[in-house]
């Protein structure tokens, strides 16, 4: 039983359900409805929807049959009208008409007002603004519809310096209303706000904002003018550390920054185009007249500021250079130089290195001449460079090359030696490069010939033939040297031809002696005899 009741009850409700379906009489509305304000450019929609009716057909017309100036989408139980963007075509009255059936008809309408109003104003100041001369003011107040209700008003704080209407203007579109205003700024006016204020009152008609407002500060264009340059850590840094120069000025607008630099050879440097000039390590050769040139392209006016910057800091590195080249021949006339950088300047001294008290050559200064070198200037000459904060040093190698010199022969054990003896010459030579020795012996026929090619020359267990004269030559490219040493053997004539002189010599004195002997042996006896002895009455010599 109450399964029962509870299916009717079911049914009942279903069935009333249907039936109040089908009774509901057939209804329309546009959505938004009324009046609907929009703004030009924007997107707007309107919705024709229906209830009460399954199947209904569309139509959308404005008043007079004007272009729709939109889109129509129908669906099943609405359509709509699509507007993007708006424009100024679509202010009209909007009527849609629904059809449900061949019978059921009806029509509502909605009327579209537009406007423009879409961004603040915008003021413009003449460039030309200088204290006490005339400016003119613009105030544009961008794409306004209708323009016939637009009011503006221009201010100079709160004091209203012009107001403006375009009640009579007949603009059937947006437009930019723009208002102009000139007048004689005071020194005391400069920083004061300039204030352009727009309404756009438009009777019943509701929109957010209908008053627009834009300010602007009054600055008067001047300079440049107390222009200087300020140096960190100061004029005169030490090597190696940060320099930054800053250029300081007063001028409005802002101008425009050029750095330029003197150089040693009256040219100009151009730098980079900034108030700041930074130089991360500083050399001794970012010393100089450094210029800050500041340029206000609105006054047309220029302004320079110099600063002398001096690097200072121990001498850096030497550098030693040898004129014509670092080798050289004898006789040629040879400069050595020597340049360093430093601030205070250096005193250099230019130097034959060595290790004893005599320094010869020696300069102070950057150049040592040398005029028509000899062999005893070749050697390491140094540069020092010194001031207050410290020295540098270099060295500097000088080539001189020469032909042999100072050759010599040493005979060991001597140049006489016994048969069966060995003997070593050595034979030494200066030049430069080194010479090459060789050994030349005389021929029987008294001509050279060669017969060893070192310095030191040895012969073992001399023999007759060994003897002679034996030259020693040094040479390299520049010339050469000779030296000679006789050998001979101990206690033994050399040549038969040196015995003849001493055979006279002994015939000679043999000669003279044996008469000599005779008398005196005639005179000994004669003095046995007598028994005495006079030689000067043996020879009857008169006294």
């Amino acid at each position: 039983m109450r399964r029962n009741e509870k299916t009717n009850v079911e049914n009942a409700a279903e069935f009333t359900s249907v039936l109040f379906t089908v009774v509901k009489a057939f209804e329309m509305e546009i959505i938004p409805a009324g009046r609907i304000v929009a703004q030009i450019g924007e997107t707007l929609i309107l919705t024709c929807n229906t209830t009460g009716c399954a199947s209904p057909s569309f139509s959308w017309r404005t008043q007079m049959d004007n272009p729709l100036g939109g889109t129509v989408n129908n669906n099943r139980t609405y359509s709509t009208l699509t507007m993007n963007p708006v424009s100024i075509v679509n202010s009209h009255d909007y009527l849609c008409t629904v059809f449900c059936g061949e019978k059921e008809k009806k029509e509502k309408s909605v009327k579209v007002k537009l406007y423009s109003f879409p961004s603040d104003p915008v003021i413009e100041i003449s460039s030309s603004l200088v204290a006490g001369e005339p400016v003119t003011v613009i105030c544009k107040i961008p794409d306004v519809y209708p323009s016939d209700h637009l009011e503006v008003l221009l201010k100079k704080e709160e004091h209203v310096l012009h107001e403006e209407n375009f009640y009579e203007d007949d603009s059937t579109n947006t437009e930019t209303k723009t208002v102009t205003y000139s007048f004689n700024p005071m020194a005391d006016d400069i920083g004061k706000e300039i204030t352009c204020v727009a309404k756009l009152l438009i009777a019943n008609m509701d929109f957010e904002p209908k008053e627009r407002v834009t300010s602007q500060k009054l600055n008067a264009n001047f300079g440049p003018q107390n222009t200087m340059i300020t140096a960190s850590p100061g004029n005169s840094p030490m090597e190696g550390d940060p320099l930054k120069l800053t250029c300081v000025t007063e001028s409005s607008p802002l101008p425009q920054i050029v750095w330029r630099k003197h150089l040693a050879d009256e040219s100009i440097q151009h730098l980079i185009k900034n108030n700041v000039l930074s130089i991360p390590h500083a050399n001794f050769t970012d010393s100089g007249l450094y210029i800050c040139e500041v340029i206000n392209l609105i006054t047309n006016k220029t302004e320079k500021a110099t600063v002398d910057i001096v690097i200072q800091g121990a001498p850096n590195t030497a550098e030693l250079s040898i004129e014509p080249s670092t080798t050289v021949q004898e006789g040629q006339n040879v400069s050595i130089q020597c340049s360093a950088e430093s601030n205070p300047p250096p005193k250099i001294i230019l130097r034959r290195k060595s290790d004893s008290a005599d320094m010869w050559p020696y300069s102070e200064g950057r150049m040592l001449l040398l005029p028509s070198v000899t062999f005893l200037n070749g050697g390491d000459y140094e540069c020092v460079a010194e001031n207050k904060f410290g020295k540098s040093k270099s060295e500097i190698t000088l080539n001189v090359e020469y032909g042999p010199k100072n050759t010599m022969i040493s005979v060991i054990p001597a140049t006489a030696v016994k048969e069966g003896e060995t003997v070593t010459m050595k034979c030494t030579s200066s030049g430069n490069p080194a010479p090459v020795i060789s050994w030349k012996k005389k021929t029987v026929t008294g001509e050279p010939e060669k017969i060893f090619k070192d310095a030191t020359l040895t012969i073992q267990n001399i023999k007759s033939q060994d003897l002679g004269l034996y030259e020693c030559e040094a040479y390299n490219q520049f010339g050469k040297e000779e030296k000679a040493v006789k050998l001979l053997v101990e206690g033994r004539l050399e040549k038969p031809d040196q015995m003849i002189p001493l055979i006279i010599a002994f015939s000679c004195v043999t000669a003279i002696a044996v008469p000599v002997v005779a008398i005196l042996i005639y005179m000994s006896r004669k003095a046995k005899i007598n028994g005495s002895y006079s030689l000067v009455k043996a020879l009857g010599l008169k006294v």
